[in-house]
């Protein structure tokens, strides 16, 4: 692994096989005010992410940097903007300068491409922000928005947002991005996949002083390379490589079963486990195996676009706190989520290709802890299977299973006997 805190002037790489570094966040530079709060979280060592960008972004450098969800990018990009925002807002006597109520002009704002990760990088900054005396807003879609603009017009130095609420919120003059000092695209390749470049460059266009932009995103390609170039002032570039590809820390199982047993396949799985996502293709599927879960003992939730937003936030924070064991979503819902300690994903519908496989499969083994991952297959969806095990360079059998299997008990160390498969 290359030194995360080498000099990162020609850019510099790591392996995210090793998720802490030796590097503490006061040796990083950051603020003591951010190291006590982060440390009685019990977070004292940076991963690699953090402890690459962290020097560069407290420098005020542009920075890229490329790593998958899951790997501490919050507060890679997170401490730098709150600690370089608090030092500009001090006066001379030490005390904080607030700035004024509505309509907002935020010094920070962070933009990502769903409100569910809005929510959850304001969950964590909110309360860093906190300890700097900054005021922290998060501002999304399927929210109140009379009630969001009732939060800027209190005044804020940091906005969360979603592309559409911050324009819509631009458009009714209730706040403007004219005066950031620090804006942060996160999980910019999402943005892109869905279709929110053209926000992102409503935001860029309007911003006519000197700022910093920090962006991370999985890819430095495509649309996200024409934005870096166009946009960044001689950025630096960091990576941590990403073991998705190779999708490791992973055991994976390929089950061919049958129509009227697939549910118990599924809540026999789920049960072994303290916490569980299965992925439908659909939102009336994700609510039909919600229901039939139910039937079998097994409390689930689910997660789609369908839902009101203060569902969906409800069964997250659940979900997140252990009060729910099982989560189930469909894709578009589950972009971005950030879920620690995720025991197994299921794979109750089939993803349409071998990137949507590596995207649901990922929601497991996150910062180096190891996962499990299961696709459940009817006989019509196996070759199908072959194909994304094929492009991702998996040779794994697919074997018939029924719910009364003993071995569903077992998930994690059984290796299934490839002269058992069914193709």
């Amino acid at each position: 692994m290359t030194d995360p805190s080498a000099s990162a002037q020609d850019g510099t790489t790591a392996s995210d096989d090793v998720y802490e570094t030796t590097e503490t966040f006061e040796s990083l530079g950051v603020d003591e005010a951010l190291v006590k709060t982060l440390a009685n979280q019990g977070i004292t060592a940076a991963f690699p992410i953090q402890a690459m960008t962290i020097k560069d972004a407290l420098a005020g450098r542009d920075v890229c940097g490329k790593a998958k969800t899951g790997s501490g990018k919050t507060l890679g990009f997170g401490l730098p903007m709150l600690q370089r925002i608090a030092g500009d807002l001090t006066a001379a006597d030490g005390t904080r300068i607030h700035l004024p109520g509505g309509p907002a002009r935020p010094r920070g704002l962070v933009l990502l491409p769903t409100r569910e990760l809005a929510v959850q990088v304001y969950e964590v900054l909110s309360e860093l922000g906190a300890a700097l005396d900054l005021r922290v807003v998060a501002v999304y879609g399927g929210a109140d928005i009379e009630r969001q603009i009732a939060k800027l017009k209190k005044g804020c130095e940091i906005i969360i947002a979603t592309p559409g609420r911050l324009i819509d919120l631009g458009d009714r003059g209730e706040l403007a991005v004219d005066s950031l000092d620090v804006l942060v695209l996160d999980e910019a390749d999402r943005m892109a996949d869905m279709g929110f470049m053209p926000q992102v460059e409503w935001v860029l266009r309007r911003l006519t002083e000197a700022h910093q932009t920090l962006l991370f995103s999985a890819t430095l390609d495509g649309a996200v390379d024409r934005l870096v170039s166009r946009y960044l002032t001689d950025p630096v570039y960091h990576e941590v490589k990403s073991d998705s590809q190779t999708v490791a820390n992973m055991v994976h199982y390929f089950f061919n079963v049958h129509q009227m047993d697939k549910i118990k396949v599924a809540a026999n799985i789920v049960k072994q486990y303290d916490k569980a996502i299965l992925f439908c293709r659909t939102k009336r599927g994700a609510d039909k195996v919600v229901e039939n879960l139910a039937g079998l003992g097994v409390n689930a939730a689910a997660i789609h676009g369908d839902l009101r937003q203060q569902q969906r936030e409800r069964a997250m924070a659940d979900f997140s706190s252990g009060k729910l064991h099982v989560l189930v979503a469909t894709d578009v819902a589950a972009r971005g989520l950030h879920i620690d300690g995720v025991d197994v994903v299921v794979h109750y519908d089939p993803p349409e290709d071998e990137k949507a496989y590596l995207h649901r499969s990922g929601r497991t083994a996150r910062a180096g802890s190891e996962g499990v991952v299961v696709s459940l297959l009817l006989w019509n969806q196996m070759v199908e299977a072959e194909v994304v095990q094929r492009r991702l360079a998996m040779r794994l059998p697919i074997v018939e299973v029924f719910s009364n299997n003993k071995h569903l008990g077992e998930l994690g160390t059984w290796q299934p006997d490839p002269a058992d498969s069914v193709l």
